[in-house]
C-alpha cells in the first residue's frame, strides 16, 4: 500500500527535523561553553574557594543559615559541592553569617561588549561597588571590550538551571522526570553524562526529583545565564576575548562571567 503526502507537509516535517538537531546542536555548544568555565575555574581553586566562601555568607545571612530553609543557600551549598569546595570553608562562612558580621556585600550585574558582536554579563558581589565598577571597567577596556549600559546585553541570554550526572541515559532521566511530574526545557547526551537544562525556579524540583531516584552526585549544578546565539571568533579575537575574560574572572569581587561565544572544544 502507498501513501501520498502532500510535498509542503514533507516540508514541513523536514524542516522540523532540523530545526530540532539544529537545536541540539547549539545546546551541545553551549554545554562545551560550561565544561570550559568549569575547568577554568577547577584550575585556580583557592581563588574559586574564597568566591564560594563570599557567595554562602551571603546567601546565608539574607536568609537562615539552615540550607533546608534558604533555598539560596541551598543552590550555592549545590554548586559548590562540584567544585570540591572543602567543608571547612563552607562551615566558616555559614558561622561567619550565624554570628552577626556586620560585613555586608551588594549584588551588581555588568553588561558589556568584546570583539565582533560578542557580548559579555559580569556578576559581582562587593563590599565597594566604586572600586568594583573601576575594575570591571578596566578589564573590558584593556582588552579590546567595553562596558554597555544595564540591559543591553542580558536581553540575549535566558536564566537557566543545568544540572550533569552521570551513570543515566537521557531516556532513564526523562523517564524519571515525568514520573516526578517535573517539566524541563531539555535533556540531552554530552560525552558521557546527561545535561539537564531547565527553568532557573525547577533547580530545587529537579534536583529533589533526582535525588529521591537515588542521584545524589552531579558534575554540574548551575544557575547560569545561556546565550540565545553564540558567535565565533577568528584565532585573534577570540584570544583577545579570552583574555578580557581571564582578566574579568581574576577579579575578587566577580563571582560569575556568562558571554556568547563559541569556543570550540
Amino acid at each position: 500500500m502507498s501513501v501520498k503526502m502532500d510535498y509542503g507537509v514533507l516540508q514541513a516535517i523536514n524542516q522540523s527535523i532540523c530545526d530540532v538537531e539544529r537545536e541540539w546542536e547549539f545546546m551541545g555548544r553551549k554545554w562545551n561553553n560550561i565544561k570550559e568555565k568549569k575547568a577554568s575555574k577547577d584550575a585556580s581553586t583557592s581563588r574559586v574557594y574564597a568566591k564560594f566562601g563570599k557567595e554562602i555568607y551571603v546567601a546565608a545571612k539574607q536568609g537562615e543559615p539552615d540550607p533546608e530553609s534558604n533555598r539560596a543557600l541551598k543552590v550555592v551549598l549545590e554548586r559548590a559541592k562540584t567544585y570540591s569546595v572543602p567543608k571547612a570553608i563552607i562551615d566558616r562562612a555559614i558561622e561567619k553569617a550565624k554570628g552577626g558580621s556586620e560585613e555586608s556585600y551588594s549584588e551588581l550585574r555588568y553588561e558589556g561588549f568584546g570583539p565582533n558582536g560578542s557580548m559579555v554579563i559580569v556578576d559581582a558581589l562587593t563590599n565597594n561597588v566604586n572600586r568594583t565598577a573601576s575594575e570591571v571597567r578596566a578589564a573590558f577596556n584593556k582588552n579590546g571590550g567595553n562596558m554597555g549600559v544595564t540591559g543591553s546585553v542580558a536581553y540575549m541570554f535566558d536564566p537557566t538551571a543545568v544540572f550533569g550526572l552521570e551513570g543515566k541515559t537521557a531516556e532513564e532521566v526523562l523517564e524519571l522526570l515525568m514520573e516526578a511530574e517535573v517539566d524541563v526545557r531539555d535533556i540531552l547526551d554530552e560525552d558521557g553524562a546527561v545535561i539537564v537544562y531547565a527553568e532557573p525556579e525547577q533547580f530545587h524540583a529537579v534536583q529533589e526529583a533526582l535525588k529521591k531516584a537515588g542521584i545524589t552526585e552531579f558534575t554540574v549544578a548551575e544557575l547560569t545565564m545561556l546565550a540565545q546565539n553564540e558567535v565565533t571568533l577568528d584565532e585573534e579575537a577570540q584570544a583577545q576575548f579570552e583574555k578580557m575574560i581571564d582578566a574579568l574572572e581574576d577579579l575578587d569581587d566577580v563571582q560569575q562571567v556568562y558571554h556568547n561565544v563559541d569556543l570550540g572544544e
